[in-house]
């Protein structure tokens, strides 16, 4: 192993290698999907496993915990694995998860199965970040990092009303034994398109507790926190909050408006993502803003509504890539551990939004979402502002094998 040069960074490729990033993007897309799916097939899992629609609500639940608990020491105990053969391990356990969620006829072993899907994921979203960002040139890490995750959003927008479809068509055990097909199939893509990286050298590897003193390590993490749970308190209670503007029962159309702004949102930050990375992180925390004031102000009409909530997935879309790539250049060679804590500190912001809306929705109504949001950005702009200019300049990783 040796410390990488300007000019061996300079030696990686110059244009971006598709092939292998959409790899990455699927993996992503495929775990997103996995994660979502019990919430649109509940009704027809309640029926087939015998339980409650509470309970098979739990699904989604225990993969967000597995997520949550494995993210960290996952990433830490493999840190000296080379990057393809671990990336794959991640990408088949979808296949063996999802294989044993079709097959299983007992409730228990259907929640283990979705735990361990949890663990999977952990672990893989740890590794898009850095994987993509040694696939490139400096100046085009920020664009991988945008393309690696396009899959997140894509499922959330097109994918999980395709599986709830797909599962109104064939069922819900084909539907996850189609998944295992898709995975199967990624296993060999993934496997051809994607070089191979070494894991970080026992002498360089930083102990957690110095990867979070790093410069920008904290800042980054702050946002992600509130804003994620920020995000959170609108997008779970999406439906109650369109009910004083009357368009409750219109709540897929405003998803969908949601879900092509994301996306647009998705393409600026690829096209802009490593010239104006600080910039971006910064409007998209002012726009989040702008929308808790007009929630505040006008949260009773209709078209103003639409248009928050357009503006709400032009700021939060390419936030996942801006904060990962935020993170990456700030962690240097330990990005992958970086990356773990990401991932932990967005599943605390999904749970803690849940948490927090339902309190706020109990005790003072929807109103009280715009002022919790507003507050919240607050906080994130007041930390997008700690990360300093040069902390983003910097090539991610300083390691090559």
């Amino acid at each position: 192993m040796t410390s990488l040069t300007d000019t061996s960074l300079k030696a990686r490729p110059e244009t971006l290698p598709l092939g292998g990033l959409l790899a990455l993007a699927s993996a992503g897309f495929i775990t997103i999907l996995t994660e979502a799916m019990p919430a649109g097939l509940l009704p027809q899992m309640s029926d087939g496993l015998g339980v409650s629609p509470a309970l098979i609500g739990q699904l989604v639940t225990l993969y967000a915990l597995g997520s949550l608990m494995a993210a960290i020491p996952l990433t830490l105990l493999t840190r000296s694995w080379r990057r393809r053969p671990l990336l794959l391990v991640a990408i088949g356990g979808f296949a063996l998860v999802n294989s044993v969620t079709a097959l299983s006829n007992h409730y228990g072993l259907t929640l283990v199965a979705r735990f361990f899907a949890g663990v999977f994921a952990g672990l893989l979203w740890a590794l898009l970040a850095g994987y993509a960002s040694r696939m490139v040139a400096p100046h085009l890490q920020g664009r991988a990092i945008a393309v690696a995750m396009l899959g997140a959003p894509l499922a959330l927008s097109l994918g999980v009303p395709a599986g709830t479809f797909l599962g109104a068509a064939v069922g819900w055990r084909l539907s996850f034994a189609i998944m295992t097909g898709l995975t199967l199939v990624l296993l060999i893509w993934a496997r051809w398109q994607l070089a191979d990286f070494p894991g970080e050298p026992a002498g360089k590897r930083l102990g957690l507790r110095q990867v979070l003193r790093l410069p920008g390590i904290r800042p980054v993490l702050w946002v992600t926190f509130t804003y994620v749970l920020a995000h959170n308190i609108l997008y779970t209670y999406i439906a109650p909050l369109l009910v004083p503007a009357g368009i409750a029962v219109d709540v897929d159309q405003v998803l969908l408006v949601f879900g092509f702004a994301a996306l647009l949102s998705i393409w600026l930050a690829g096209v802009l993502i490593d010239r104006w990375l600080r910039a971006l992180l910064l409007i998209s925390c002012a726009l989040f803003g702008l929308v808790a004031l007009a929630l505040a102000f006008w949260m009773s009409v209709p078209v103003v509504i639409y248009l928050a909530v357009a503006v709400w997935g032009l700021a939060f879309g390419g936030l996942p890539a801006l904060l990962q790539t935020a993170l990456a250049k700030s962690a240097g060679a330990s990005a992958d551990a970086a990356q773990s804590m990401l991932v932990t500190v967005w599943n605390l912001g999904i749970a803690g939004g849940g948490l927090a809306g339902g309190v706020l929705l109990q005790g003072w109504g929807v109103s009280a979402f715009a002022c919790a949001v507003a507050l919240l950005m607050l906080l994130a702009l007041a930390g997008a502002l700690q990360i300093a200019p040069q902390q983003l300049a910097r090539p991610s990783l300083q390691i090559e094998g």
